[in-house]
């Protein structure tokens, strides 16, 4: 395989007709030089430049060389130079999946924070496939994935949580990482002018003839038994909405009440009203997930650092 510093050496030595110019200017002796071109010739089979008794001139074959090797090169330079771009973060591409109340208020203001210090990199918010977002991570399809421990650690069948590490790490990684960002609380939502929204903390079991709006996981009610034990039965639920301000506009409709996790509580609607339950529900953690270093990319590690930033902001309730 011929060397791009062979190559470097061939295009000097033409531009400058001379071996001991080309030295010079590569900080290179003249012999040295000389043993370059030499055995690029033996390797190609073919002279590349006729020694005259001042300098040297390109033969037809070493004009072919000339021009082929300056595309390499130029080439060369453009994927050091690509490949540089990602790890300073001045290029390429980050892909992030999330759901819909993590859409409403975490995603957006990560993207504007990451845009502002990584304008180089085009961020781009996907949607996972049927084979979900670790897979895609697995696949490089998706960069970093925002889960809660509902997606991660529910069981189906019974639809207990368990939010061992260990089972963590058996069942659910392979060569991916897991960063907690924070455990989010769970407050109920009520249209403005509901009796209860004058309690500063709603009992949950005067909410048990009330219609519940219900979502895809994990914009939905979560573990139902611990729901179920303080409403005194299972939820009513009347409504099925994937869409988060869909969902806003049911209660606010009084049609129906909600869970809202912490960090979306700071983007609902102005006519919508949050409370604290009696007894406190269990809290939903947040993640993100990545491929493990050193598959990760720069942009990928800066996009979790400044989620975690924003998660352990105060959020407005």
């Amino acid at each position: 395989m011929i060397e791009a510093w062979t190559l470097r050496v061939l295009l000097e030595v033409a531009g400058r007709g001379s071996f001991s110019a080309a030295a010079e200017a590569l900080s290179m002796t003249q012999p040295a030089v000389s043993r370059q071109i030499s055995g690029l010739e033996r390797r190609v089979g073919v002279p590349l430049f006729r020694r005259l008794p001042r300098g040297v001139r390109l033969t037809q074959a070493g004009q072919t060389a000339v021009e082929l090797a300056r595309d390499i090169l130029v080439r060369t330079d453009a994927l050091e130079a690509r490949l540089r771009a990602f790890t300073s973060l001045t290029g390429g591409q980050l892909n992030v999946s999330a759901f819909p109340s993590a859409n409403a208020r975490l995603t957006p203001e990560a993207i504007r924070r990451f845009a502002a210090s990584h304008p180089g990199v085009a961020v781009h918010l996907v949607r996972p496939d049927e084979a979900g977002p670790l897979a895609a991570i697995r696949d490089g399809r998706i960069d970093v994935a925002l889960l809660t421990s509902w997606q991660l650690f529910a069981d189906p069948v019974s639809a207990k949580h368990d939010l061992s590490a260990s089972r963590l790490t058996d069942e659910v990684l392979d060569g991916l990482d897991l960063v907690p960002l924070c455990d989010e609380r769970l407050h109920v939502a009520l249209p403005a002018d509901h009796p209860l929204a004058r309690h500063q903390r709603v009992p949950l079991r005067k909410l048990k003839d009330e219609r519940w709006i219900e979502g895809a996981y994990p914009d939905c009610l979560g573990p139902i038994p611990p729901i179920a034990e303080a409403l005194g039965g299972p939820p009513q639920i009347a409504f099925f909405c994937d869409d988060w301000n869909g969902k806003q506009a049911l209660v606010a409709a009084r049609a129906g009440v909600m869970l809202v996790p912490t960090l979306t509580q700071a983007a609902l609607r102005p006519d919508i009203v949050l409370r604290p339950t009696v007894p406190v529900l269990p809290t939903r953690r947040l993640y993100a997930a990545a491929a493990a270093p050193p598959f990760r990319s720069p942009a990928a590690t800066a996009m979790i650092e400044i989620l975690t930033t924003i998660c352990r902001q105060p959020v407005d309730a």
